[in-house]
């Protein structure tokens, strides 16, 4: 997916008073590029173990995860390796993205199942190889562009979560008391509170903002852990 902004997330905003991302996920040069500068740091390491932690929970429904935009697989490689009893399918639509995913999840890669699908298409819970427990992401759903985009996702992550089942989404937002202009896909915390419940989702909650920065942010910054039960 490409969006119309040109912004590295790892450097600030390239207009003034404008906090925004392009992306070429089909370009194989560019992902190697990009998934190195976007190596875990230890604030991305930390939304590591949130989602972790709302996934292993005793009463989430079923032990098969299904990460939305699996990326590089650094974030599935965390997981698999704290977490010996799920089964991991990564969804994405960047063959460039499964390669290096494949690379780094390297000795664990019989736990996962890779899935080609576009999350503009409704119909992607079809391609799903089982029902999940838990549906997770993290830096991905911004990149849809708008809000209706990620409502659609969130109302289709519903509808594929049995009861008892756990939505994580740790994603950029614009933060409250910002001067700054956002692109479309990031934006407050409590909207995606509102587009969670319009989905079904009964208390969704924020279980931490990462990163804040509200006077001089930068394209990396300002990302949000999003938990709601089914």
């Amino acid at each position: 997916m490409v969006d119309r902004h040109e912004v590295d997330e790892r450097k600030g905003p390239a207009v003034s008073g404008y906090v925004g991302a392009k992306h070429e996920f089909h370009d194989a040069e560019y992902v190697r590029g990009w998934a190195e500068r976007f190596a875990p740091t230890a604030p991305r390491v930390r939304l590591f173990d949130l989602v972790l932690e709302q996934i292993s929970k005793p009463q989430v429904a079923a032990k098969h995860v299904v990460e939305l935009g699996i990326g590089p697989g650094y974030m599935a490689r965390h997981i698999l390796e704290r977490n010996r009893e799920v089964s991991y399918e990564g969804v994405d639509f960047s063959e460039a993205m499964f390669a290096i995913a494949r690379h780094t999840i390297g000795d664990l890669m019989a736990r996962v199942t890779l899935t080609t699908a576009d999350l503009f298409d409704n119909s992607w819970p079809a391609k799903l190889s089982e029902r999940p427990g838990a549906i997770i992401s993290t830096w991905a759903l911004h990149d849809l562009g708008g809000q209706q985009a990620i409502a659609d996702v969130y109302k289709r992550c519903f509808e594929a979560l049995p009861p008892g089942g756990v939505l994580v989404n740790g994603d950029f937002i614009k933060p409250d008391g910002t001067a700054f202009d956002y692109e479309a896909g990031r934006f407050s915390i409590d909207r995606h509170f509102e587009l969670l419940k319009a989905a079904g989702f009964a208390e969704p909650q924020c279980l931490a903002h990462l990163e804040p920065n509200t006077e001089n942010p930068t394209a990396g910054e300002n990302y949000a852990c999003l938990g709601a039960l089914r």
